[in-house]
């Protein structure tokens, strides 16, 4: 009569196949810590799953590099849930800075000119950078001087509330310089 062994509890397993929990350990000897931090000494990796298993706990290899490898006794789950939480609170905080554009052409009426500045100012404000751009077409890029007074004009009106970023510079048919939001 062959005796399976049977676990006390229902061991999730690992997402992961190289996370390194309980049976996934692939180190002979491992230096332990216990739950509260105390340092249990170097023992055999399976020394180290019972103590865990005892506790109604898991052995996490938390230093795979260090000699010898340091292992932790700890509630995986909840481990793996706070650490999810830290990634979430980073995302968060993180502000990602958008980048928007305004074209402008060589031939822009003055009207048609401030509709753009007030809507570049107002994105300066929200805190996005901008590219401004002037599209050359045709004829008009044996004219670039013309096109470079424009962008100049337009970055000089949106000063006070920008710093250059990337001056005024040609790429293909369009001169493009980039706006970043002054810091408050």
């Amino acid at each position: 009569m062959e005796v399976a062994f049977i676990r006390k509890f229902d061991r999730t397993k690992p997402k992961k196949a190289e996370d390194p929990i309980n049976e996934n350990i692939r180190f002979k000897e491992v230096l332990v810590i216990d739950s509260n931090g105390n340092q249990l000494g170097v023992m055999n990796r399976n020394e180290g799953i019972n103590k865990a298993y005892d506790q109604d706990l898991d052995l996490v290899c938390v230093a795979p590099k260090a000699k010898p490898p340091v292992c932790r006794i700890m509630d995986y789950g909840k481990y793996r849930f706070e650490q999810q939480k830290k990634i979430r609170e980073q995302k968060k905080n993180s502000k990602a800075v958008s980048l928007k554009e305004t074209q402008l052409s060589p031939t822009i009426d003055v009207h048609d000119k401030n509709v753009k500045l007030k809507r570049t100012i107002k994105w300066l404000e929200d805190g996005s950078k901008v590219k401004v751009v002037v599209r050359f077409r045709g004829r008009q890029l044996a004219h670039i001087d013309i096109g470079q007074k424009i962008l100049d004009d337009f970055v000089a009106e949106c000063e006070e509330y920008c710093n250059v970023e990337k001056p005024a510079k040609m790429e293909g048919r369009m001169l493009i310089a980039i706006l970043a939001p002054k810091k408050k």
